[in-house]
């Protein structure tokens, strides 16, 4: 039984001394390694998607030939997770080896003014909320023995480039064991944009080059650091700030990528095209070096993401990234919230140009590091992540599971309320806090072999294996001490609305400088699309008439067709009729608009209707009832990626009498 299994191998004290052992154990076979010390290069990327590279083969408008020329060199993880789908917790699992749930950081607050280094519980939450919402820590405490000192007591110059994201000072990478902090930026992306000038305090660009690009920067001063170091050992943490928001980049490569969009790729954003190549011409940069100076045989390189892309911020029209085929995106607890690219390099001891399917997760470069250099850990340090030494040598890791907790629910597509899963083998079960009934928690679980884009919830159907998977997750929870959601006292049920769970606009860019503001006005890449058959097509998707149907290509988040009627419509109870085939997914939405009221389309004139996603047509009725005139109909088919065709529209009274059909 799997529960015998857990009480074996699950995170217990148990588990954290055997895993000390093994890697005291481990000291004698890596003595003569250790001798001479091979340098480190963590390059973590910043919410770059699953199928945001060319690793994967889920990209053909991406291009990234040099995290390719880094692939060749060592060993690709098809199954890396980022600790969180946000990137603060994930950064500070990186440096700790502990999960979010357990040091606290459970959301990007640490640019925030208020100082606080552990999580707290919330007592109460919103009346329309099931459970309360616990309060993240804003700041990795310093009491962590992170990664960089660790390097540091050992030797090495330590050097940290690019995002933080875990606090100002007292709580910079100077006060966590980092010699050089560049550009010494406590925010969550770029200060300002990408392109200079900057808004970096002390930090400026290089008055010959009125147009640098910061990773451009950042590589540069990386260079650097690696010449003046190269003869000792050095641990290069270079950060990036791509591909995170603000959404800019250099105007060439927007223009390049603006001429080769197709309207039917659901990756269509020309001004985060070229932020990838950006990002990929960084890391060109630093195995260049490398090469140059000597020491690419000596040095250890590890490239992870910090969480999942971001589909849900609008950029040159459209969303700024699709992570097709995985569901959802960068704070969502779907796939495409969590599951990365990811790729570790070690001449001599990891097999160029190999992959592996092993479930690794951000916890575990520390425990990996720590075994490969034969350096004890300190005396009662423990780790939620495991060493990867066994799947680097091509073997099976010895672990029964991953976890991913996220006790938030940021309002963006594909969210859920607070909570946490469980990756066992091909099985990935969502704990949602208190989402059921009487406060019982609810549950979805996807059989991620069979189902990757996470589109049947077998939970209903499989309770036992529901029941096993959640064991490990109450384990996990009273094992790393996690400050959990509680059952909401003033939860009203007359405000609660779970019809609206995993549904919301995509967001704008938050860029709120005039001049990049007129900026992407200009470089807007994507035309508006004139009306087909009447329907305009809006939000993420775009329309084109097809064998006498109107085919709608979606690309996730809010694709969405409207229609202004030729003339009011006044009875009080409509019925859209339509014919519908997808292969996206989620619930599909009819809104309406009515005479005196604004906006035209608004949730509170919306209804729902659950959708078939299997590729053949089907027959929906949709109905509703109005106080006035109806004067335009919207159809939002789905919230993810995919193909959807309709046919045999029409709009019918509630007794059944035609009002209007549409000529296709």
């Amino acid at each position: 039984m799997l529960l015998t299994r857990i009480k074996r191998h699950l995170f217990g004290k148990s588990l954290r001394l055997g895993m000390l052992s093994f890697v005291l154990v481990s000291l004698s076979c890596f003595t003569a390694e250790a001798q001479s010390k091979p340098n480190v290069v963590f390059i973590l990327a910043d919410d770059l998607g699953w199928s945001d590279t060319t690793l994967y083969g889920t990209t053909s408008f991406y291009k990234t030939p040099n995290i390719e020329r880094l692939a060749g060199r060592g060993m690709t993880f098809t199954h890396a997770y980022s600790a969180s789908p946000l990137c603060s917790p994930t950064r500070a699992s990186v440096l700790t080896g502990l999960s979010p749930a357990r040091h606290g950081i459970t959301s990007p607050i640490c640019h925030l003014p208020k100082a606080t280094l552990t999580a707290t519980y919330n007592s109460t939450g919103p009346a329309n909320q099931k459970c309360t919402i616990p309060n993240s820590a804003s700041r990795l405490n310093t009491d962590y023995y992170t990664l960089a000192e660790m390097f540091r007591d050992n030797g090495y110059a330590t050097g940290h480039f690019g995002k933080w994201h875990l606090g100002p000072e007292p709580y910079s990478p100077l006060e966590h064991g980092f010699d050089v902090d560049l550009p010494h930026h406590s925010g969550p992306g770029p200060a300002g944009s990408y392109v200079a000038p900057w808004k970096f305090k002390d930090f400026d660009h290089d008055p010959d080059i009125p147009n640098e690009h910061i990773e451009d920067r950042m590589a540069k001063e990386a260079v650097a650091f690696m010449e003046s170091n190269s003869d000792k050992p050095f641990f290069l943490n270079y950060w990036m700030f791509s591909v995170h928001a603000p959404f800019d980049a250099k105007q060439s490569l927007i223009d390049t990528y603006r001429e080769q969009v197709d309207s039917n790729n659901p990756q269509r954003c020309p001004t985060y095209a070229a932020m990838i190549e950006s990002m990929d011409d960084a890391v060109g940069t630093i195995l260049n070096t490398l090469d140059r100076l000597g020491i690419a045989d000596h040095t250890i390189v590890v490239f992870a993401s910090d969480n999942g892309g971001n589909m849900y911020s609008q950029v040159d029209s459209t969303s700024a990234t699709s992570n097709f085929p995985l569901r959802g995106g960068k704070a969502t607890m779907y796939e495409g919230g969590v599951r990365g690219p990811a790729i570790v390099v070690d001449p001599g001891h990891v097999q160029a140009g190999t992959r592996s399917a092993e479930v690794i997760q951000s916890c575990d470069f520390y425990p990996t590091l720590l075994e490969r250099l034969a350096i004890a850990p300190q005396p009662n340090q423990s780790f939620d992540g495991i060493s990867l030494i066994p799947a680097l040598r091509g073997e099976a890791l010895d672990r029964l599971a991953i976890f991913t907790y996220f006790p938030h629910s940021p309002n963006i597509p594909d969210w859920l309320p607070p909570s946490v899963s469980v990756h066992a083998g091909e099985w990935k079960l969502i704990r949602i806090f208190h989402g059921g009934d009487d406060g019982q928690h609810a549950y979805r679980l996807f059989n991620l072999e069979d189902d990757l884009g996470e589109n049947v919830d077998l939970a209903s159907i499989q309770p036992e294996r529901v029941r096993e998977l959640d064991q490990m997750i109450d384990e996990f929870l009273d094992n790393t001490d996690a400050i959990a959601p509680l059952p909401n006292p003033k939860f009203d049920p007359g405000k609660y609305r779970p019809e609206m769970i995993g549904n919301a606009h995509l967001k704008a860019t938050g860029n709120t400088d005039k001049k990049a503001k007129r900026k992407a006005r200009n470089q807007q890449s994507l035309k508006p699309q004139e009306p087909i058959a009447g329907w305009l097509p809006g939000g993420t998707c775009q329309l084109a008439m097809k064998d006498g149907s109107l085919d709608i290509t979606s690309g996730g988040g809010d694709p969405y067709i409207s229609y202004k009627l030729p003339s009011a419509v006044t009875d009080n109870k409509l019925v859209l009729k339509f014919r519908m085939s997808s292969n996206a997914r989620g619930a599909g939405h009819v809104f309406w608009q009515e005479r005196g009221l604004s906006p035209a389309f608004n949730r509170e004139r919306c209804t729902q209707f659950d959708v078939a996603h299997d590729g053949t047509p089907h027959e929906y009725n949709v109905e509703w009832a109005v106080d006035n005139a109806v004067l335009a109909v919207r159809i939002d088919p789905a919230t993810g990626p995919g193909r959807i065709s309709l046919t045999n529209i029409r709009l019918t009274t509630g007794d059944g009498q035609e009002v209007y059909r549409w000529k296709l």
